[in-house]
């Protein structure tokens, strides 16, 4: 039996849905529940909403543009998040989304997950929690992004690890480029740098040649893996070399130690001349060098 389709409706005729009006709690399933636990559903003005530094740092006109166009057709279907502090809400995650609202002029408010009371901390886990879930977040924005996390909270890269979800190796890697010069930082975005370009690129010995393959990284050059590979056999650069730890001095015997401890407290009581008092002292003196050394 062939299957039925209901009539093509054109865009003007068909009927708007108020998204906002139909959200539940399933929403929050889409969403890490132990972040946004306790947070509240309602619409917000956008003129109520400030923004402050956050995670996503790369932003494209053309993708705004676009989103916009979406939300004008359907409606937004991923509310902001704010947090709530005295009569204004800060923007913890939906920036693009935000940016993209304020360009339509009759879209006055949003609807927001409502946060309250949480620490710098909580924030930033929700931050990077949300982001990292979403497409087009630059390796960058995520490294300094949990570079930032490490310096507000002085975590180990153990602990990053479990709070924000990611590997320990990723973890390790974020923090190595985070350190890196800002404008190779910046260049690697405006050119789509591999991060491993990047990555490789630090872990050469300093020089003219990696002073030379920088200036190509910088102005677009070398842009791929490969492409540094062949840099890096072409101008001879050297990857540094890990130094290994001298061992440290081996500690004396403890029962040779006690042994000469003993031998002190004994002279004390012995009735010797100075002269076997002298040798005595001379003896300890060179078993001590010896089992020092």
């Amino acid at each position: 039996m062939a299957k039925k389709f209901a009539a093509r409706v054109s865009k003007k005729e068909r009927a708007k849905k108020d998204i906002a009006a139909h959200l539940d709690d399933s929403i929050f399933r889409l969403n890490d529940e132990k972040l946004l636990k306790g947070a509240q559903l309602d619409n917000i003005k956008l003129s109520k909403i400030t923004v402050k530094k956050q995670v996503r740092t790369k932003f494209n006109d053309d993708s705004i543009a676009e989103l916009a166009a979406n939300i004008k057709e359907n409606g937004l279907i991923q509310p902001l998040v704010v947090h709530r502090e005295g009569n204004k809400y800060v923007l913890i995650c939906g920036e693009r989304r935000f940016r993209a609202m304020s360009t339509l002029d009759d879209m006055k408010e949003a609807p927001c997950f409502i946060l309250e009371n949480k620490t710098a901390e909580e924030l930033m886990a929700i931050q990077f929690s949300e982001n990292s879930a979403r497409e087009q977040l630059h390796y960058i924005d995520q490294a300094d992004s949990i570079a930032g996390y490490k310096k507000l909270t002085g975590a180990s890269e153990r602990k990053i690890q479990a709070a924000l979800g990611i590997s320990k190796s990723e973890v390790h890697r974020c923090l190595l480029i985070a350190k890196l010069p800002k404008t190779l930082k910046e260049a690697a975005k405006i050119h789509n740098t591999e991060k491993y370009v990047l990555l490789e690129w630090s872990a050469l010995d300093s020089g003219k040649a990696k002073n030379d393959l920088r200036k190509k990284i910088s102005e677009g050059a070398i842009t791929k893996r490969l492409q540094l590979k062949r840099a890096i056999n072409a101008s001879g650069a050297v990857v540094k070399t890990k130094t290994k730890k001298s061992p440290s001095k081996a500690k004396a015997n403890p029962s040779a130690s006690l042994f000469i401890k003993a031998m002190k407290e004994k002279s004390k009581t012995m009735d010797l001349s100075k002269e076997e008092m002298m040798m005595l002292k001379k003896l300890m003196s060179e078993t001590k060098e010896l089992l020092e050394n």
